[in-house]
């Protein structure tokens, strides 16, 4: 059984989507459906596409999300769709023990992704970080924790702004 998590980008453009879906794809399609379970706080951007793809090649999804107000809080009306349906189909759903979507929160459940999991997927441009619990400190907490990572940021990928 491969357990992967995942870390990246929330604020990937939308000419962006379709090639880290499709370099997603092709990493985990390596993986036997019945092999495959992803780890996912389910945001927005990244978190997402991994886990629909994860869902997509037949594969079990975990989701990890870090605080009990998360879904109220950090999703916005235009993901809160995508959000549930994720949510809804994953076969278990972690909540961490936060009451409040904060750095402390983000950074456990970062951790708590590291701590299940075999490999780590970072849809990430390379960058230093912008705070705990964020795609760069989750890639060197994978590093020290000698957990392989694999990079996805495929030619065409950008953030916006």
């Amino acid at each position: 059984m491969a357990v992967i998590a995942v870390t990246g980008h929330m604020d990937l453009t939308a000419g962006s989507i379709q090639p880290v879906r499709d370099a997603l794809l092709d990493l985990l399609s390596e993986y036997p459906s019945d092999q495959l379970t992803g780890l996912s706080c389910i945001a927005k951007g990244a978190d997402a596409l991994f886990a629909d793809v994860v869902l997509s090649l037949g594969g079990l999804l975990i989701a990890v999300i870090p605080s009990a107000d998360y879904r109220k809080a950090k999703v916005k009306p235009d993901y809160a769709a995508e959000f549930d349906r994720l949510y809804e189909a994953a076969t278990d759903v972690v909540v961490m023990p936060f009451a409040t979507a904060d750095r402390e929160a983000y950074e456990a459940a970062s951790n708590e992704l590291l701590r299940r999991a075999d490999r780590l997927v970072a849809v990430w441009d390379g960058q230093p970080g912008n705070g705990r619990g964020g795609t760069a400190d989750t890639v060197a907490g994978a590093q020290a924790a000698a957990i392989p990572v694999d990079v996805v940021w495929p030619e065409g990928a950008s953030r916006k702004g």
